[in-house]
């Protein structure tokens, strides 16, 4: 199994800014369309954003204009910059290959944003 690894999330006021980064294996990184999904408490997880292996970006509605996922061949890295922040936003977010493989789900980094 291999479980990818976030980091970047923390406690931010509403209108803030984090970016979140995750580095997956150079082989998944490669061929693979990545994604940020996030869980907020008591709903299901949720496709936020991915990206094609052409750098081709696509958002849910409720994060256009304000997030911004990027990719960085150079490094294998997949972030997810999150700017105007909302109180709404506040979950878990993880990444994963899009479609999501199970056996890639990791721990997920916490975003807290206060009102």
């Amino acid at each position: 199994q291999v479980h990818l690894v976030e980091s970047g999330g923390g406690l931010v006021q509403a209108g803030g800014s984090l970016r979140l980064s995750c580095t997956p294996s150079e082989n998944i990184f490669r061929i693979r369309s990545m994604g940020w999904y996030r869980q907020a408490p008591g709903k299901q997880r949720e496709l936020v954003s991915f990206i094609t292996t052409s750098n081709t970006p696509t958002y849910v509605d409720s994060v256009k204009g304000r997030f911004t996922i990027s990719r960085d061949n150079t490094k294998s890295t997949v972030y997810l910059e999150m700017n105007m922040l909302k109180p709404e936003d506040t979950a878990v977010y993880y990444c994963n290959t899009q479609p999501p493989f199970m056996d890639y789900w990791g721990k997920g980094t916490l975003v807290t944003v206060s009102s």
